[in-house]
Order: C-alpha cells, then sequence, then structure tokens
C-alpha cells in the first residue's frame, strides 16, 4: 500500500512537472508572439520629433495612409508640369521640382516639348496654363494610376480647354526635401491631351 501510495505520488508530481513545463511554454509562445506583433507595428509608424526633442510626437500609419500620399504625389507632379505662366525662370522652376517627382519618362516628355517649340510658344502667346484635377484612380496592387484633368489655357485671344488623361507606375523610395512623399512615377505616358473647347475673347 505505501509502495502505491509512493508511485501516485510520483506519477503527481511528474503530470504537476510536465502540465508546468507546457504552460510555460505556452505562455512563452503566446507572450513572444506578441512582442514581435508589437515590434511590427511599431516599425509601421513614423515617430515625428518636436523641435529636435527626442520625444514621440506623433505616429502615423503608414500603410493606411500610403494611398493618400501616392494621390497628393500623382496631383503634385502633373500640376507643377501643366501649370505654367509666360516666365521662362518660372517655368524651369516647376520643371525642375516635377523631375524630381518622376524618373527619366518625365524628362523624355519635356525634352519632347520643348523641341516641339511648346515652351517658346507660352512665352511668345503670354499664355496662362492651370490644370484642374479631376479625379486620380490608384491600382494599390500594381501600384498603377491614371490621371484624369482639364488644362486650361488662357491666351490674349482665346481660352481653350482641354482633357488630360495620363497613366504611370508608382515606386516607393526614400523620403527626401525634395520628395517628401517619397514615391517615384515611372514609365509615365499621356493617353489623352485633346481640346474639348476652344472659346474665343472680343477684341477691342
Amino acid at each position: 500500500m505505501l509502495i502505491k501510495n509512493i508511485e501516485n505520488k510520483i506519477k503527481l508530481a511528474l503530470y504537476i512537472s510536465l502540465g508546468s513545463f507546457v504552460s510555460s511554454i505556452i505562455i512563452a509562445s503566446v507572450a513572444s508572439f506578441f512582442a514581435y506583433k508589437q515590434v511590427s507595428k511599431t516599425r509601421e509608424n513614423i515617430y515625428i520629433l518636436d523641435n529636435n526633442i527626442p520625444i514621440m510626437a506623433k505616429q502615423t500609419n503608414i500603410e493606411l495612409n500610403r494611398p493618400a500620399e501616392y494621390k497628393a504625389h500623382v496631383d503634385l507632379f502633373h500640376s507643377l508640369f501643366f501649370s505654367l505662366t509666360p516666365d521662362d525662370k518660372f517655368i524651369e522652376y516647376q520643371m525642375k521640382r516635377a523631375m524630381y517627382l518622376i524618373d527619366e519618362s518625365g524628362a523624355l516628355q519635356y525634352n519632347n516639348l520643348k523641341e516641339k517649340g511648346f515652351f517658346n510658344s507660352i512665352l511668345s502667346s503670354s499664355s496662362v496654363l492651370t490644370l484642374q484635377t479631376d479625379s486620380i484612380h490608384i491600382d494599390m496592387i500594381n501600384k498603377l494610376f491614371i490621371y484624369y484633368g482639364k488644362q486650361i489655357i488662357e491666351r490674349r485671344s482665346s481660352t481653350v480647354t482641354r482633357s488630360l488623361i495620363t497613366t504611370g507606375y508608382l515606386k516607393d523610395i526614400p523620403r527626401s526635401d525634395n520628395n517628401a512623399h517619397g514615391v517615384l512615377i515611372t514609365n509615365w505616358k499621356t493617353l489623352e491631351n485633346k481640346d474639348l473647347s476652344n472659346v474665343q475673347k472680343n477684341q477691342f
């Protein structure tokens, strides 16, 4: 009887030891999982320093905000490239800023327009070009965008309205002072750029 009690106690102690061991493994695994998840979540956030003070000022989830940043980047580029005044210094300034936001496809279109005398015609006719964005479609899976807008060309003798549709891809790059969104437009193409209306002005 005594031996049987000892055997039962040994079995009970063994079960308790195994149970404690398994429980500790489960607890450690769960703790590690949540710790990893928390670290991953922290890496997705941007920490901003306020006046060079090393404190967390604000957090923004990058993935949630990225579609809005893509749209803002595409809108900014098109505004810089297509909103112009009859001032060669201003045109040069606009183009310089725009080229930071796009790959060589932007420089190619700029050079083509320059060779065709597009910018000289703006200067000679004192035209003022403004761009109105209608919509921007972003395909987040393929990182493809389609831009829809209207370009208004104010000349001394007329006002021309053109439809503008372009497309291209979006590439994530490190942020910089010249590219605050950390996005580069690639393989940019103009799908449509045609006159919608041409209203003559009264000449006195």
